[in-house]
């Protein structure tokens, strides 16, 4: 596996883990207050005929220090916008909220597909405001507990509990001043404009945790692809068949 490094329009620049030589680039984008190295499995076995491109996005991992304009979902979508100037139809992974940076990322470039995974744990777009706001007020009154609460309930029993305690640590450190104001954005974040825009092919790889409101929005825009006994972290819970999904998914873009 290999490092480097994507320059933005501003002179800033984000990292990026690098694994497999084929000719398909495979983007992976992370969720909110995670980062590249949840992807370490996938890294560790790429697709057949696949170039992995697992990034950190600003104010996360190693491009904590990384600032944007506003942190919103469009502002780190036109981030990843410039860094991937020279990368050519790539296929777009996001898990949870980089779903929705993926989304709204393929309203900007030519890609070949957009892979989901477990986005819509959350229902975008039916949430309403009284949701939003009582989904993000535990995190503004206390951001660790709120973070240790989001792993307990959406990390299922497949994943170690070494390894839950560690997702759960690195989550809590991600820097509150820029995760809150993100979060916000998020929670009201709509899909409505993405779908709309979108050329390509949307597929979701989900566990079970989505909603009837989600899959009510998401039918006959998004194929899915159920991982059965997973929850919301499917590429680390069970990252073989996770693997295997994502595979299938691939072949038919």
């Amino acid at each position: 596996m290999a490092e480097l490094m994507w320059a933005l329009a501003d002179g800033q620049t984000l990292p990026v883990s690098v694994a497999g030589e084929g000719e398909q680039p495979v983007v992976l984008i992370h969720g909110w207050t995670c980062q590249r190295s949840h992807w370490q499995d996938l890294l560790a076995n790429p697709p057949e005929g696949t170039t992995l491109l697992a990034v950190d996005l600003p104010g996360h991992g190693d491009a904590r220090e990384v600032s944007v304009s506003a942190w919103s979902v469009t502002a780190l979508a036109d981030a990843l916008f410039d860094a991937l100037g020279d990368v050519e139809n790539p296929v777009l992974v996001g898990h949870s909220m980089g779903g929705a940076v993926a989304m709204e990322l393929a309203r900007r470039k030519a890609v070949k597909g957009v892979v989901l995974v477990d986005t819509f744990v959350i229902p975008y777009g039916d949430l309403g405001e009284e949701g939003a706001k009582d989904i993000e007020s535990g995190f503004y009154a206390d951001f660790p507990a709120a973070i240790d609460g989001l792993v307990a309930n959406n990390v299922g029993p497949d994943l170690p509990a070494d390894q839950k305690a560690a997702l759960a640590r690195g989550m809590a450190s991600s820097p509150a001043d820029c995760m809150l104001p993100l979060w916000s954005d998020l929670l009201r974040w709509s899909p409505e404009g993405a779908f709309n825009d979108i050329a390509c092919p949307i597929h979701a790889i989900n566990g079970d945790l989505i909603g009837d409101a989600a899959k009510a929005r998401c039918a006959g825009r998004v194929t899915e692809w159920h991982q059965q006994g997973t929850w919301h972290f499917p590429q680390m819970e069970q990252p073989a068949i996770f693997a295997e999904l994502l595979g299938k998914v691939l072949r038919q873009l």
